[in-house]
């Protein structure tokens, strides 16, 4: 079972803070790194729309995904050029619009919508595997899915924050994705994954499940002083855990530090 060990909670919401060699400082949300989240997809996600989806295929893919900047958009691009009909479902339909992506209103690159749902998002029941045709594109291929997929869609449910000083410095926090993360539109969604217990039910922590994420946000130094310092606290965790002897059967419940007994 997962996190099946008997952990005792942390004291409330805790933070790590880390240094790099310009002086920035990283502030990482120990609380949701060290639990036991991950996606369902397909597992029991009812999806964000207001009416549960009972495919479990829509996931947080009904919106499409928006693009960051052009080097974003160039990526995907490419990728998508290296999808055929086996593994997307809409190849043809976007061929037919003129290609996978759109400006929307706002003037921002997006990509194009089918049936209501992204146009890389493959169906249930389709032959080649629902989920993202780039995510399964990019494991058929032997390459890692953050290398093709927009930045948004790889990164969630890890927000990357960065605030800067009136003198260059940056104030970077590395934490959960929660509804306010997405403006006005969050509070419409029935159901956001990182507030239900349902998704902590991992056998490992999201540290080490999402390392090459957090590797290609912060970099890979900080990240190991990171991971070193997150060990420690599990592994203080357990000792407690091993002291009490089973007297106190403790899982992280959700990413705001609340726990189930």
């Amino acid at each position: 079972m997962a996190n099946e060990a008997l952990l005792p909670p942390l004291d409330g919401h805790r933070w790590i803070s880390l240094h790099d060699e310009a002086g920035d400082q990283y502030l990482f949300d120990a609380t949701f790194l060290l639990s036991g989240y991950h996606c369902i997809y397909g597992n029991g996600c009812p999806s964000i729309e207001e009416e549960p989806d009972h495919t479990e295929t829509l996931g947080c893919c009904v919106h499409g995904a928006h693009f960051v900047d052009e080097e974003d958009l160039s990526t995907v691009a490419a990728a998508a050029a290296l999808l055929d009909d086996s593994n997307w479902q809409f190849r043809k339909r976007a061929a037919k619009k003129g290609g996978a992506f759109k400006k929307n209103k706002e003037g921002d690159w997006v990509t194009r919508k089918a049936d209501g749902a992204c146009i890389f998002l493959n169906r249930d029941g389709f032959e080649g595997g629902k989920g993202c045709a780039l995510h399964l594109g990019a494991l058929q291929k032997g390459h890692r899915p953050l290398d093709w997929k927009p930045d948004v869609c790889w990164q969630v449910p890890i927000r990357f924050d960065i605030h800067t000083d009136d003198y260059g410095h940056d104030t970077v926090f590395v934490r959960a994705w929660e509804r306010r993360d997405w403006g006005g539109g969050g509070e419409d969604f029935h159901w956001w994954c990182i507030e239900e217990h349902e998704a902590y039910t991992a056998p490992d922590p999201v540290y080490k499940t999402s390392r090459d994420e957090l590797i290609e946000l912060v970099g890979a130094p900080i990240y190991e002083e990171l991971a070193s310092e997150l060990a420690t606290m599990e592994a203080e965790r357990r000792a407690i855990a091993d002291a009490l002897d089973g007297a106190v059967p403790v899982t992280l419940g959700s990413a705001r530090g609340t726990s189930t007994a």
